[in-house]
């Protein structure tokens, strides 16, 4: 058993458990944190991610152990800001969600995208997003949505 400390969705948090554990399987068994989803358990869809220590990262790729010393923010951590009613608000502007499932990681996409560039440009949404798959739609909605959420979210990112 290790003790890993980190911040989780803005509280301090101590996992007594497995370092080689992958945090996705954490987040989601051990501090029921669902909207983390597990898709392909290879780091290629993107429903598993997360902002750890400001980066969108693939929470299965990621072992507990690296977690010690982090700040990691899941979809329920940044639902509680100003920043996701902004973004929700884009995203059912433009019927951006379909099934859902994507959506978690995709609205963390949209994060790390304006929480770099506040002001981007279509490319570099669509390459901000690059990293999450979505089945429903052709992306066109999604990318619709963040560029909203960067207009209407101005001094917010």
């Amino acid at each position: 058993m290790n003790e890993i400390r980190f911040i989780l969705n803005g509280k301090e948090t101590v996992y007594e458990g497995d370092a080689t554990a992958r945090l996705l399987d954490v987040l989601r068994d051990e501090y029921k944190l669902t909207g983390v989803k597990c898709g392909c358990k290879e780091g290629e869809c993107g429903a598993c991610s997360v902002i750890m220590d400001g980066q969108l990262i693939n929470s299965c790729m990621v072992a507990m152990g690296r977690a010690n010393g982090s700040e990691i923010m899941t979809i329920e951590g940044y639902r509680e800001t100003e920043r996701f009613k902004v973004m929700e608000k884009a995203f059912a502007g433009v019927s951006a969600v379909q099934c859902g499932f994507c959506i978690p990681g995709m609205i963390l996409a949209g994060e790390a995208v304006l929480s770099k560039n506040p002001n981007p440009s279509e490319a570099d949404i669509r390459t901000g997003v690059s990293g999450n798959l979505c089945r429903c739609t052709g992306y066109n909605a999604l990318v619709n949505a963040i560029g909203i959420a960067a207009k209407e979210g101005k001094g917010l990112w």
